[in-house]
């Protein structure tokens, strides 16, 4: 009852209702908040941390800034908002100051990777059509009600967006704030709380063993300098019976992709990919060629983690 009491005590305030009404529609970091509430980061921040305290809010750590967001399991504060009209003016006049700091910390983003030349949509760049790779990708999926999955470097956020309907909580992790920044607007235009993403090194996921469903690693491999150890580390976060899902390059001989992209290897064949899957306590499944691209997918033995225990 005590963790009821102070839950209800945290959400009784409205600086506090309007901050969980924010954070239940997505991310959002101290600063963001002062622009949109137009209140002071001291005050904020005291609020934020009673909710946090109270475990209606969660807050990940991401360099100089933490962003805050209401986690999959508070339902206390979705029941609390569920009760505030939707047309409520003061929400309303959030939900639009949001929207604008969204739309600025995107363009800021865009800005940053035009600046220094980078393309983050590399299927376009490759004159790859994504239409059909998403829809290879989204049929490599098992159908599993609940289900929890993990992006590894989900760059701008394209495939959580296509997943979402499909999964229960979804994560996505990457390197790159600005990536993120692109990400996080996407979700929140889109609606879509229960998904979240964070920044993570993946060779070393802040991340518990066997926490997902399903982890998936799309045009990433290519980039790693270790990809053997990338996905012993995608292998340990996988439940057991669990699915990876990997689309990369097939082997190739254009050279002006590693100048230009920063590509690490040209492509992957089959048997080296199957051997890293089996170092991983992978099952390796029955891959599928998409012009230039490859689609693997394996399953996590039942007892895998016994063994690594």
């Amino acid at each position: 009852m005590e963790e009821l009491l102070t839950q209800l005590r945290a959400a009784a305030e409205p600086t506090r209702l309007r901050l969980l009404a924010l954070c239940a529609r997505g991310a959002w970091c101290v600063s963001d908040l002062v622009a949109i509430l137009g209140q002071s980061q001291p005050r904020l921040s005291r609020h934020l941390k009673l909710l946090t305290e109270a475990g209606l809010l969660v807050r990940t750590p991401e360099g100089a800034n933490a962003w805050f967001q209401v986690p999959g399991g508070a339902e206390l504060a979705r029941l609390v908002l569920a009760r505030i009209p939707e047309e409520d003016a003061l929400l309303a006049a959030d939900r639009r100051a949001a929207a604008r700091v969204a739309a600025e910390r995107a363009r800021e983003a865009s800005e940053s990777f035009r600046r220094h030349g980078a393309d983050w949509d590399e299927l376009r760049a490759l004159d790859i059509p994504a239409g059909p790779v998403e829809a290879a990708l989204l049929a490599a999926l098992p159908e599993r009600p609940g289900a929890k999955l993990l992006d590894i470097g989900c760059g701008t956020g394209r495939l959580l967006e296509l997943v979402a309907p499909r999964v229960a909580q979804a994560l996505g992790v990457d390197a790159s704030r600005d990536m993120l920044a692109l990400a996080r607007t996407r979700l929140a235009e889109k609606g879509l709380a229960h998904c979240a993403v964070r920044q993570a090194d993946m060779y070393r996921l802040p991340l518990p063993d066997a926490g997902f469903d399903v982890v998936t690693l799309q045009m990433v491999l290519h980039y790693a300098e270790d990809p053997a150890a990338a996905l012993a580390e995608a292998a340990r976060v996988l439940k057991p019976g669990g699915h990876l899902v990997l689309l990369d390059l097939a082997p190739h001989e254009r050279g002006e992709l590693l100048t230009r992209f920063a590509h690490r290897w040209p492509g992957f064949d089959d048997a080296e990919l199957n051997g890293w899957f089996g170092a991983a306590g992978l099952v390796p499944l029955q891959p599928r060629g998409l012009g230039p691209l490859r689609l693997w997918c394996a399953e996590q033995r039942a007892d895998h983690h016994a063994h690594s225990a």
